[in-house]
């Protein structure tokens, strides 16, 4: 029986992307750069005791894949971005608790300095 203190959160901080998404055609034509945080819940104890990296979720696999994502997709919004890394996350580690930030760094709005985020959670209570 899995108890509450066996759960953790591996939270994966600042994933520096470059994707082609935006409504304007030059955003999907040029890219721009987005800004990524990844937080999964699960059963650490495991790993923890063992020191075994198959006990637990290999981030490193999350990374590269979303690299991969970011390259090849051309979208309108940052919704549907979400969506292909919540989707890509969940075939990973299954239905596991995972939240997710993305950031558009540089949003092409005139005056606008600031950014556009969307957060956003899949498998949670």
């Amino acid at each position: 029986m899995i108890s509450f203190n066996d759960q953790g959160v591996i939270h994966i901080k600042g994933i520096r992307l470059w994707s082609h998404v935006g409504v304007l055609e030059e955003e999907r034509i040029l890219g721009q750069y987005f800004s990524l945080d990844i937080s999964l819940w699960l059963n650490v104890s495991d790993a923890a005791r063992k020191d075994d990296l198959s006990l637990t979720a290999d981030y490193s696999l999350a990374i590269k894949g979303i690299y991969d994502i970011a390259f090849k997709l051309q979208c309108l919004t940052i919704e549907s971005f979400s969506e292909h890394i919540l989707n890509y996350l969940e075939s990973l580690y299954g239905p596991i608790p995972m939240k997710i930030f993305l950031q558009k760094c540089n949003p092409p709005v005139f005056g606008f300095t600031g950014s556009v985020a969307i957060e956003r959670s899949r498998n949670r209570q």
